[in-house]
């Protein structure tokens, strides 16, 4: 028996710092063009099919907590290949059953055009059934952080909000955020970069490991 060919890895050259690739397309808020959330934050995630457990749980946890993300200037937008119709009738069900609307743009990608040209699909998919991606894009319209996820494993809503948190906090400041930051913890400061201040500073660790301050709000 002839072994499997290995199934190939998603790649468009896609990377932090990279400017996010436009796109219009059908959502449960409407025609969307990714262009038009310049000037705000945006978490662009996808969903590998509607109907499904961990889905469901997801988008539940986000409709929750849409405020949260709506309070930091940063809007919503998913995206899965199942039809415009599918959508409405998964949100309706989440509306009955959990009692939470879920407003934010759910996109349909039957094509696989969109996931594609992010990379959350391989060339060679003819679904979107194992990924769970999340983009978080800056008010330029740069990707500044990514996650992805396999389909039986679900997000962290406080973990996407901690990593909005930082990435707001560190331009703020021209700061770094040390592990497991939060909102009203020390940020670091960038380390020094002269020999004379290096040389100069009171012990070993100073010039590159040193607090910078709390941030509070962002």
């Amino acid at each position: 028996m002839s072994e499997p060919e290995p199934r190939l890895a998603p790649h468009t050259g896609l990377r932090i710092g990279d400017v996010a690739p436009n796109f219009s397309a059908r959502s449960t808020a409407g025609n969307v063009q990714l262009s038009a959330y310049r000037g705000r934050w945006l978490i662009l995630f996808s969903h590998p099919a509607d109907f499904t457990p961990v889905c469901t749980t997801e988008f539940v946890a986000l409709a929750q907590d849409a405020a949260e993300f709506e309070a930091r200037d940063c809007a919503l937008m998913a995206l899965s290949v199942d039809s415009l119709f599918s959508h409405f009738a998964w949100l309706r069900l989440i509306r009955d059953r959990f009692d939470v609307e879920v407003r934010f743009p759910v996109l349909e990608d039957p094509t696989l055009v969109i996931g594609r040209a992010y990379g959350m699909v391989s060339a060679d998919d003819h679904d979107s059934g194992a990924v769970r991606t999340t983009f978080f894009i800056d008010p330029d319209g740069i990707i500044r952080a990514m996650t992805c996820y396999p389909a039986n494993v679900g997000r962290s809503v406080p973990e996407m909000l901690r990593t909005l948190d930082a990435l707001k906090a560190v331009d703020k400041h021209g700061a770094l955020a040390p592990a497991n930051w939060a909102p009203g913890a020390s940020l670091l400061r960038q380390p020094k970069v002269e020999i004379d201040e290096i040389f100069s500073a009171g012990d070993a660790t100073s010039w590159f490991l040193e607090e910078a301050g709390k941030e509070t709000r962002i």
